[in-house]
């Protein structure tokens, strides 16, 4: 429960510091910059490298990758048909495609199906979202700010990425041990990243373009809190003979739009205001239909 109340404090205290002049309109440019050059680095050189890894992590760590890749084909297929511009397509597939396995998924399996669950959350979360955003993610997010594919200038800007170099260090370094106190010093870095990133979806939040945005954000919603879980659902039945990985997985699949994801799509300035509503509306809808995922999933009813 600390984490939910966590999460409505640090949004509400995102509207509230909207209205204050001591806040200027820069603040979420600034919150965003220690996110990405403090906070995430710091999570990916803890987790990556402490990181145990064999084959049975292959299921769960897969499905990020399975729903990414249908919402590449889905929302960019929206554009090429011409019903979506490219901006709003890509926003879509960082929001939609990659979901808040950690945060909020964490303290929701752990409700729904135990703590068992969560070795298996933490492989879905660590080796797939986070590798999705760190690569194709970060890849598509940076040919959407100059609109075209270009080599060099996409190797340019994923270089500038800077949880980049902290992955390739993590994973340079995973054969040495961390000292301690270093590894403390990451957890308590790595804290910052969700608190912050909620204060700057809550004050980049505008319930004004809800007007703008209504249809493509019911559609993003759709997608990631409806359609994605039952193409999983279908994709993964042949593990049903073991319920907590089948379920576990489902569920994952299931939950609201990645913070980190977010936090990049604004601060790269593709559809910003359509972003925040993703993840500012898409958390707490989500709280009520993955409970009644985890109604039908335990109930045999699906």
């Amino acid at each position: 429960m600390e984490n939910f109340l966590l999460l409505g404090i640090c949004f509400g205290l995102g509207l509230f510091f909207r209205r204050l002049p001591q806040f200027p309109e820069s603040t979420p440019k600034v919150l965003n910059g220690f996110i990405l050059f403090i906070s995430l680095p710091s999570l990916v050189l803890y987790h990556v490298h402490e990181l145990k890894v064999d084959v049975t992590s292959l299921l769960p760590s897969s499905m990020p990758w399975v729903v990414f890749g249908f919402a590449t084909v889905f929302f960019l297929g929206l554009y090429k048909l011409k019903f979506l511009k490219f901006h709003t397509a890509v926003c879509l597939v960082l929001t939609a495609g990659l979901g808040n396995t950690s945060f909020v998924g964490f303290p929701l399996l752990e409700t729904y199906l135990g703590k068992e669950s969560l070795g298996y959350g933490i492989l879905a979360d660590q080796l797939g979202t986070f590798m999705v955003l760190s690569f194709p993610g970060i890849i598509l997010a940076s040919i959407a700010m100059d609109g075209k594919w270009d080599l060099i200038t996409l190797v340019k800007r994923v270089l500038g990425f800077a949880p980049i170099y902290a992955l390739f260090f993590a994973i340079l370094t995973r054969q040495f041990s961390y000292p301690d106190a270093f590894k403390l010093v990451l957890l308590r870095l790595g804290d910052t990243l969700t608190p912050l990133a909620l204060v700057s979806v809550g004050f980049m939040l505008d319930m004004r373009t809800i007007a703008g945005h209504g249809k493509v954000l019911a559609l993003g919603l759709g997608f990631k809190l409806i359609l994605a879980p039952i193409i999983v659902y279908w994709i993964y039945s042949p593990l049903k003979e073991d319920s907590l990985l089948f379920q576990t997985i489902v569920l994952e699949s299931a939950m609201a739009p990645m913070v980190t994801s977010t936090v990049i799509t604004i601060e790269k300035n593709i559809s910003p205001h359509l972003a925040s509503l993703m993840l500012g509306i898409g958390i707490p809808i989500s709280f009520g239909t993955t409970y009644v995922l985890n109604f039908l999933l335990k109930g045999n009813y699906i």
